[in-house]
């Protein structure tokens, strides 16, 4: 089996600086681990150095306004009214500054994003990982959340133009909602958007309510599965069971996409949720088996995000040996005062429920 691995240098460049919890280090850091924990790698991976995006790529969804002034304040060039175009959290809060260096880095992880998902959907890959993909707050004219470009929003609208894709599957499991990718693909049916998350009335960027399904012919896409503080394994889990599974047969996608790092583990230093180790490798678990079940393994994997240094590489490692189905040793990160499996299973079970009443006229796995 071709499984890619995509990589670039530059992405290590993604870095708001001193003081602020995304930094790059973390890319090269799980680079390192990552080789140690599969010795194989060079074998069972095709590893890929993608071309960065070009400006004719990132306008399948971004302004060339937009573009332009993110390309100036990265080279260092003072721009009037910078805050029209950039979250307060996309500045460095010791400097107050756009870090420098960020446009190239932003665009090598949109140009592996969008190579790996071109390679699986015309079948030079039956999978890829890409390390540093997943950006999925940033907006066509404004960038937050840590993000800059939306490389899955790009990578999408680029399949489906180019290779007349119909059916998408976009999970995003990271603890904040999707807001950028929800955005765009809102009124769109080609795109089936399931995004897990943390309770948006406690965590940034406030959207991702059940209620918001969707709007026109994409009325019904967009899924939202939003999770109580607190809430573990057995909750994602039962959410697999009960919403991803049978919305992933009845929709029957040419090609999955999922994407999200470290940061549901209850260990994270933004979030609250309540994942383990064993809860990461679980995700990657069922989005192999959805993928092997649907559309004949056809995934793509996106990790990026998590704001524990310590924890992050154990976690991104565990959730690509889920869509590998390879065992990993992992234990000498010693997980203490584990939260129990079921906790806030029930608060999981009543929004379900409540959700798949919004569903049921869209999906006919959602009446049963």
């Amino acid at each position: 089996m071709e499984v890619g691995f995509f990589y670039h240098p530059q992405i290590e460049k993604y870095d708001f600086g001193e003081g602020h919890p995304f930094r790059g280090k973390r890319f090269e850091i799980f680079l390192s681990f990552f080789k140690e924990r599969f010795p194989d790698f060079k074998n069972y991976f095709q590893h890929i150095l993608p071309s960065p995006a070009s400006d004719q790529l990132l306008c399948l969804v971004h302004t060339q306004d937009y573009i332009d002034v993110v390309k100036s304040a990265s080279s260092g060039i003072e721009v009037p009214y910078l805050f029209h175009y950039l979250s307060s959290d996309n500045i460095n809060p010791l400097t107050g500054r756009f870090p420098q260096g960020i446009d190239e880095a932003a665009r090598a992880i949109v140009g592996s994003s969008a190579e790996a998902l071109e390679m699986v959907a015309r079948g030079s890959l039956k999978k890829a990982i890409v390390i540093g993909g997943g950006l999925h707050h940033a907006q066509p004219d404004f960038g937050e959340g840590f993000c800059v470009y939306n490389d899955i929003a790009i990578g999408v609208e680029n399949l489906k133009r180019k290779y007349k894709l119909e059916r998408i599957l976009v999970l995003d499991t990271d603890a904040h909602a999707g807001n950028g990718v929800a955005q765009f693909f809102y009124n769109d049916p080609c795109v089936l958007f399931i995004d897990l998350h943390q309770d948006p009335t406690t965590i940034y960027p406030g959207t991702g309510f059940i209620h918001q399904i969707g709007e026109g012919k994409g009325k019904g896409f967009t899924v939202n599965l939003s999770l109580s503080v607190g809430a573990s394994n057995k909750s994602y889990q039962y959410l697999f069971e009960e919403i991803i599974f049978p919305l992933a047969r009845e929709f029957s996608p040419q090609l999955i996409i999922r994407y999200g790092g470290s940061d549901p583990h209850y260990l994270d230093n933004l979030t609250n949720l309540g994942l383990t180790l064993d809860g990461f490798k679980m995700i990657g678990s069922y989005t192999r088996e959805i993928a092997e079940e649907v559309c004949q393994a056809r995934s793509v994997d996106l990790v990026t995000s998590g704001y524990n240094e310590e924890l992050l590489p154990f976690c991104w490692t565990a959730l690509i040996a889920g869509v590998l189905n390879q065992e990993v040793d992992l234990d000498d990160f010693k997980e203490r005062n584990l939260p129990s499996p079921d906790f806030k299973l029930e608060e999981t079970k009543e929004m379900v429920f409540s959700l798949k009443k919004l569903l049921k006229n869209y999906w006919r796995s959602m009446s049963k």
